[in-house]
């Protein structure tokens, strides 16, 4: 509630992570992980997504901005003829609308939180979780992996019917231990698509499962060989044929 208050006063200004640290978790030691995972609940809760936003919008290595447009609550006229004490009339002239809409916003978190507990996860909904590199101790193919995750998600976005969770929300989960049913139920996702990179020589072998959020089950699940020469190309070529795999293992 803070957070969505400071981005209300701050609205169609882009406000740094650093700045609501300060402001927002004013004299509490927390990390930058706090931050977007009160951004991510917030979308959550209004339905929002981070491609395309309608209330919070993501600004790239800067920060966040509020995007819905947020009026001023109307004052109450005052009589013609009343004389206000002088301290009375400061008091009035107060801007009271940061409250009033901060009470306005919640009441609509509050409802949709509601409606949303209360109902099941769209059918063709996933969420692609970051991909995990074993390749060896240093990871040294976590960027390449981390690129599979994001070509996924914008492949999978472009099949008709589906809703994919935003990389924003998905990266959130990144080497967090989790059970599946719980990332799904925060995601509010039907399945969940997962996978792990290994290597041997010049080939990349790339794994993929697809689980059903509702019992945990693996209903599909394929490997993909790959050399390395061109990575783009591989990330391309396997995202590709998991979104055609997908469409069939997905009712």
């Amino acid at each position: 509630m803070r957070l969505l208050m400071y981005l209300a006063n701050r609205a169609g200004e882009t406000v740094s992570i650093e700045e609501l640290l300060d402001q927002v978790w004013s004299g509490v030691v927390v990390t930058q992980d706090s931050v977007y995972q009160a951004v991510t609940s917030l979308r959550r809760l209004l339905g929002d997504d981070a491609r395309q936003p309608k209330y919070i919008a993501t600004v790239p290595r800067l920060g966040y901005r509020l995007v819905a447009p947020v009026n001023p609550w109307p004052e109450e006229s005052d009589a013609p003829a009343m004389a206000l004490p002088a301290e009375t009339a400061k008091t009035r002239a107060q801007p009271r609308w940061p409250w009033a809409v901060g009470a306005a916003l919640l009441l609509t978190i509050a409802s949709f939180a509601g409606w949303r507990a209360l109902t099941a996860p769209d059918e063709k909904s996933v969420a692609v979780l970051p991909f995990l590199d074993i390749t060896s101790q240093d990871m040294n193919e976590e960027y390449f992996a981390d690129g599979m995750t994001e070509e996924l998600i914008n492949r999978l976005s472009r099949v008709p019917g589906f809703k994919v969770s935003s990389p924003t929300d998905s990266f959130f989960f990144k080497d967090k231990q989790l059970p599946a049913a719980e990332i799904a139920r925060r995601l509010h996702v039907a399945y969940l698509l997962d996978g792990s990179l290994r290597e041997s020589g010049d080939t990349l072998r790339v794994t993929t499962r697809l689980i059903r959020a509702s019992d945990g089950a693996v209903i599909w699940t394929e490997n993909y060989d790959r050399r390395k020469a061109d990575k783009l190309k591989v990330q391309d070529e396997i995202a590709n044929e998991v979104a055609t795999a997908l469409r069939t293992s997905v009712p």
